[in-house]
């Protein structure tokens, strides 16, 4: 993993990440932000997966029923955010859409994805602090406004 800050302005942090074929990118962006200690912040994301996993929040069962991606696939678009959980820690929630060979799509919540050949991130930080609260009755953590 690459990064850069490309813009330092006032309220406004951009960062470029970069991630290399072989990372796993959720487990690296949540390494980065916890590095660099982003505690809100939007990112979007392009690039390829050799193999991902995608899931579908079922509220029967508390649960994201995890969708499988065992192929190369395109990254058409990420979308997510950064905030602080419940540990401390930083907790990313990200949505994505993954292109197939035949044209097909998947998508859902990123649950991991393995890099190949690369994976391009801007991650915009914000002059603020976000809490992601666990949820006892949803059984998910969302972003708590009334404790940020």
């Amino acid at each position: 993993m690459k990064s850069r800050l490309v813009s330092n302005a006032p309220g406004a942090q951009v960062h470029v990440v970069v991630l290399d074929g072989g990372e796993e990118a959720f487990a690296a962006l949540t390494k980065f932000a916890n590095e660099e200690k982003v505690s809100a912040a939007s990112l979007t994301a392009i690039g390829a997966f050799e193999r991902a996993t995608v899931g579908w929040f079922d509220f029967a069962s508390k649960s994201y029923r995890k969708i499988e991606v065992n192929e190369q696939c395109e990254v058409l678009s990420a979308l997510g955010d950064v905030a602080t959980g419940d540990d401390g820690k930083a907790s990313l929630h990200v949505h994505i859409v993954l292109g197939l060979s035949d044209g097909s799509t998947r998508g859902g919540h990123l649950l991991a994805g393995t890099v190949r050949p690369t994976l391009e991130v801007v991650l915009t930080e914000a002059p603020a602090k976000l809490r992601r609260r666990k949820r006892p009755d949803l059984g998910i953590a969302l972003i708590d406004l009334a404790t940020t």
